[in-house]
Order: structure tokens, then sequence, then C-alpha cells
């Protein structure tokens, strides 16, 4: 019974910065590792990062690197996407993710058994 609301999604203009939010509730949030995914409009859902379940340690696709951070707060069940540096590429509709394995280096989206419905990032030229 775990739920997952993303938020913090809309249009920016490139360089810009947008933060995504997404609250988790239904289970010990601490518990979960936290990932963040994409999907552009014909594309395949695709990893844009993940933070474990213990001690913040996070991991990264190499096209968002040193642009996005993801942070978390387990006293609030919350999950962060600072995303800075935007550029067009980067718009699509972004989802969080948690799973109870303490493998954040996975980076397919079947090892993850919670999805938000995602929000969508419109990154204009």
């Amino acid at each position: 019974q775990v739920q997952l609301v993303e938020s913090g999604g809309g249009l920016v203009q490139a360089v810009g910065s947008l933060r995504l939010s997404c609250a988790v509730s239904g289970r010990t949030f601490s518990t979960l590792t936290m990932g963040w995914f994409r999907q552009a409009p014909g594309k395949e859902r695709e990893f844009v990062g993940a933070i474990s379940r213990s001690d913040g340690s996070t991991y990264y696709s190499d096209s968002v690197i040193g642009r996005f951070a993801i942070s978390r707060d387990n006293a609030k069940s919350t999950v962060y996407l600072q995303m800075n540096s935007l550029k067009p590429e980067d718009t699509a509709i972004y989802y969080c993710a948690g799973k109870r394995t303490a493998i954040v280096i996975n980076t397919q989206p079947s090892t993850y058994s919670h999805w938000g419905q995602g929000t969508q990032v419109t990154v204009s030229s």
C-alpha cells in the first residue's frame, strides 16, 4: 500500500532550475532505496539517479552528473530532485520510484516496485 506523489514540475527556460519532490506514504520511508526516472514522448523510460536508504550515497546517469542532485528527508518521508542548468533534452515526465533492496547502482526500472504517477517537466529553448 505504498503511495508516491510527485510535485514541482512545470515549464522553465533553458539553463533554469526546478526542484521536484516525491512524498511517500504507506510504509517506513527509510527502508526504501529511492530513484528518479524520466520518459520523453516516444522513448523508453530511463534512469536519472538514485539515493540509498541508509548513508545517503547517490548514483547518477552520466547525462545529469554535475547538474542534478538527489536528496532525502527521512523525517518528512520525501525525496527531492534538484535540477540545475536545464536543457531542452531534459523535457520529459519525471517519476519517482522505490525499492526494498539496497543495490543503488542497479538502474533497471524493473527492479523498482513502487512508482508515482509522474510530473511533467518542459524546458524551452
